[in-house]
């Protein structure tokens, strides 16, 4: 077949033929804000400007990461190789700055400001500096005493107290408990001290309470009852206001949703919650009722000085100005930059300079906002926006000197010395400046909206009076389509290496192909006939992160914030807080008149009865397949979101190991046959997480096998002729890749999808999103996706009919059960000749028994299969060496090592994963 690259150019695309490649590779006005925005001459929509650039790759625009941004701060820069920051605080003399940080070896670090190199390193590895016996942190803290004798880290079931040396390292970690109340842990939020030292007030955020801490016993010696995931907090005079990200206790009558085993008040159609408050807390008459003001969305931040108490409302993109002396909101400041889209902005954190600049940290748009503040009452004016690095969740100032923590630093770039880079290579940083010139920050201003895509038009409706002609993917909103029927099929955790390496005519790299055309032949068969995308990458570090971009087209701040734990929320399907305002990819289809169909996507509960191994299941398939009869087990799955339940297939289970894909398929194929397809269907296709009964290559394989089939039953109905199958990882964690963690396979199957071609452009996961919308006419639901420019080149004009024909599995099906199902076991070489090369991965050399049988009793424990399975419950870097050994039949070492580790051996087995300590 011939070859087709396609290459994009700037405003304009072209397709050229080119041989195989020679390298691998209150109040802010609204028309302020417009005048910003035209002011900065951009006019290249996101996805246009990174044309075929890599994710690391540095330009004159910046760095490119994962998350369709260029980075390029203001100010200088520290990279810190320790993980993600999850929040800092800098000593009282300004000599130090204390972060937690995860996903790294670190649970915390201090840097010295003055040489700006970090200094100490507090965690549970071997290499930490200083040992302490949990990673795990919180979202708030660590926080100095008054005196800078103390810090206290916040963790799951309370603080570990350090000692302050004389040259800022850490000593003496003493643990203070706040013990659990039932199922709810203490999650503890921020801790502020009494100005004498000798109480520590404490947000217990899992526990909906403020408590005051003897900081010398540990006692508890006060609690006050307060809002919904209480987080941060600050004292003015005798008061403490605490914000309540999940705002009020829930009353009589409201709608509400589940977070962390409380009701809070939220959307019945969205489940996002919908009250915000600030508790106030009167010190000097502790038993005085708790006062509350009402702010926006997701009050996170609160910050206070010269005589106003600022709260970061980071869902509903602005900054609620508290007077003290009357307790009442009294401003209220906008923090949407850009015209075009009202949220995904998320302000998480603010200060305010000796001469009146407020700074208000934009997390999604790697950016500070500057403002002209003078009193509470006083409009704030708009000066404009700095840029950071990746993701900034804190801000400070030391003196003169602004101090920006930023979570995700220079994306998942960390040195490595493997062979390729994983998504769990997270990195953070730090970026200090002197506050510039408004001359100078309306330049940087400039370069804000050109690293974030930002134009102006990017989201243009159709004229409902236009007669124009259908195309695949319309350039105005709401304009017809030749497609009328969108199938988003998400899978789980591989890398395009992992699967794709091994195809020469893209950019792969062969010896990470763990799942080559042996294991995955029907996926290599679709990338020969409707194109190849080796440029194209997931976002999220991990399924938590992963399903939220693709229903969400965002990672809500509360999310990346609570990476640090995943106690109080991982499939955050069932927490409030992690669901944003403006509702979902299925919503968004909803209001736009299209209807839906979710075949187990962003689903967070199973029943199925005793009985339904994967053995019996994989049998039942095998029947429904053969008579057509219905299947043998009644299985539940559901999510407490009501307006996905209403459109889901209880019977089609969510993510599950022991349950075969097999399976899920002919569970779709007769929903399918009977009601047809909606205009938007969703599909959760797990099999290839792997973990489950079968070995990982014919988890792999069964997996490929049913994508496979659903492509094969779409293009052979008579739905073919306006279909298009989007094929999809939740995130690219679970291997590695030559070119970065994030970078992962995607498929574009349709007649009118561009066939035969390997497309070298940069899209994400947020570009295909935006594309889905723009065929259906949904409009989009954040700042990410409207900026996202669609996949027009993926498409074509020209549709090709043929249809395709899934090819037989060449990896045994029942590769590496130790049962084999009553049906008897799977023989592909029976089917296909070239299935007699692939290897069972049954047989472990004699030299590795001992070893393997570690690993058998470690994956016994990693909540992998059953009703009460958790994707990503096993530790990345574990569960990554044990699908490497098992599919390299325990012969060769993970890719940059030399030996075999036991399962507590693996380098970065420190890693925190969900729920891993709850």
């Amino acid at each position: 077949m011939q070859v087709t690259r396609l290459r994009r150019h700037a405003k304009k695309e072209h397709v050229v033929l080119l041989g195989r490649r020679t390298s691998r590779r209150a109040m802010l006005v609204t028309a302020c804000i417009t005048g910003v925005a035209l002011a900065t001459g951009t006019a290249i929509a996101s996805t246009h400007q990174f044309g075929t650039q890599q994710v690391g790759q540095v330009t004159a625009k910046g760095q490119v990461i994962s998350s369709d941004q260029y980075i390029a701060p203001y100010g200088s820069r520290l990279i810190i190789n320790d993980g993600k920051i999850m929040s800092s605080s800098v000593s009282p003399d300004g000599s130090h700055l204390a972060a937690s940080v995860t996903d790294g070896d670190a649970a915390l670090v201090v840097v010295d400001l003055t040489t700006g190199q970090v200094k100490q390193r507090v965690g549970s590895a071997a290499s930490d500096d200083l040992r302490i016996s949990s990673s795990a942190v919180g979202q708030e803290g660590p926080t100095y005493s008054p005196d800078g004798s103390q810090l206290w880290l916040g963790q799951s079931d309370g603080y570990t107290k350090f000692t302050v040396n004389s040259d800022g390292t850490l000593s003496d970690p003493t643990t203070i408990s706040i013990p659990a109340e039932g199922a709810k842990h203490a999650l503890v939020g921020a801790a502020v001290f009494s100005a004498d030292g000798s109480t520590v007030y404490s947000a217990v955020n899992g526990q909906n309470r403020v408590v005051a801490i003897n900081t010398a016993t540990g006692a508890i010696e006060q609690s006050w009852a307060v809002g919904s995931a209480p987080r941060d907090m600050v004292q003015v005079g005798h008061k403490l206001y605490v914000s309540n990200e999940g705002g009020r206790p829930a009353k009589p009558g409201d709608s509400t949703l589940n977070s962390y085993n409380t009701q809070v008040p939220a959307s019945p159609v969205t489940g996002a919650t919908t009250t915000g408050t600030v508790s106030v807390i009167n010190l000097a008459a502790p038993s005085a009722a708790v006062g509350s003001i009402h702010v926006g969305l997701h009050p996170t931040a609160v910050y206070a000085r010269k005589g106003a108490v600022f709260v970061t409302d980071t869902a509903t993109n602005d900054v609620s100005v508290i007077d003290p002396t009357r307790d009442k909101v009294v401003q209220t400041i906008s923090t949407q930059p850009w015209p075009e889209a009202s949220v995904g902005y998320e302000p998480d954190a603010v200060t305010l300079t000796d001469d009146g600049h407020l700074l208000v940290t934009l997390g999604r748009a790697n950016a500070v906002a500057v403002y002209r503040y003078t009193s509470p009452q006083e409009p704030v004016s708009y000066v404009g926006l700095l840029p950071t690095d990746y993701f900034p969740a804190e801000i400070t100032t030391v003196g003169k000197k602004v101090v920006v923590s930023n979570a995700r630093g220079i994306d998942a770039r960390r040195p490595t010395s493997s062979a390729g880079h994983d998504t769990h290579d997270t990195t953070s940083s730090l970026t200090q400046f002197t506050l510039p010139s408004d001359r100078v920050i309306r330049s940087e201003t400039a370069k804000v909206f050109q690293q974030n895509g930002w134009t102006n038009g990017a989201v243009t409706l159709a004229n409902k009076n236009s007669k124009a002609t259908p195309v695949p993917v319309p350039a105005r909103l709401g304009a017809p389509s030749t497609i009328k029927h969108v199938f988003l099929i998400v899978k789980e955790n591989r890398t395009y290496d992992q699967l794709f390496g091994d195809i020469s005519k893209g950019n792969g790299d062969p010896s990470l192909a763990e799942f080559g055309e042996n294991v995955t032949p029907n996926q290599h068969a679709m990338a020969e006939q409707f194109g190849l995308y080796d440029n194209t990458y997931d976002i999220g570090t991990n399924s938590a992160e992963g399903h939220n971009w693709l229903m969400q087209a965002d990672d809500p701040e509360y999310t990346e914030s609570s990476a640090g734990e995943y106690v109080r929320s991982y499939d955050t399907e069932d927490d409030a807080l992690g669901h944003q305002k403006s509702g979902f990819l299925w919503t968004g289809a909803q209001a736009a008149g299209k209807t839906v169909r979710d075949f187990g996507e962003f689903q967070q509960f199973l029943t199925k009865p005793s009985g339904a191994s994967w053995q019996n299941l994989y049998c039942d398939a095998k029947n429904m397949d053969t008579t057509g009869q219905g299947t043998a087990y009644t299985l539940n799955s559901s999510s407490p979101i009501p307006s996905l339940n209403s459109v889901s297939v209880p019977g089609f289970p969510k993510f599950d190991t022991s349950i075969p894909d097999q399976y899920r398929y002919e569970i779709w194929k007769q929903d399918f046959e009977k009601n047809g397809p909606a205009n938007l269907n969703m599909f959760w296709l797990s099999s290839d997480h792997t973990g489950g009964p079968a070995s990982p290559a014919a988890q792999v394989a069964d997996n490929d096998l049913a994508t496979g089939k659903i492509v094969d039953a779409i293009s052979h109905s008579k739905y073919w002729k306006d279909s298009a199958i989007f094929v999809v990882e939740d995130d690219s964690q679970a291997g590695l890749d030559h070119v970065d963690g994030h970078r992962a396979p995607i498929q574009i199957i349709s007649p009118w999808a561009r066939h035969g071609v390997v497309d070298d452009h940069y899209y994400s996961q947020i570009t295909m999103i935006r594309t889905i919308e723009q065929i259906l006419g949904i409009h989009p639901m954040n700042q990410k996706d409207s900026a996202a420019t669609p996949m027009f080149g993926a498409f074509t004009r020209n549709p090709n009919f043929t249809p395709f024909t899934a090819v037989p599995n060449r990896t045994s099906l029942t590769d590496g059960l130790s049962t084999p199902p009553s049906c008897g076991v799977d023989t592909p070489a029976a089917q296909d000749p070239k299935a007699a090369l692939v290897p069972s991965t049954t047989g472990v050399p004699a030299a590795e028994k001992s070893v393997a049988a570690q690993w058998a009793r470690w994956k016994s424990k990693q909540r992998l299969t059953g009703p009460n399975a958790v994707p990503d419950y096993a530790n990345p870097a574990q569960m990554n060496h044990l699908t490497w050994y098992e599919t390299h039949n325990w012969k060769a070492p993970y890719p940059g090592e030399t030996k075999i580790y036991a399962p507590n051996d693996v380098p970065g087995a420190y890693i925190p994963s969900s729920d891993n300590d709850g």
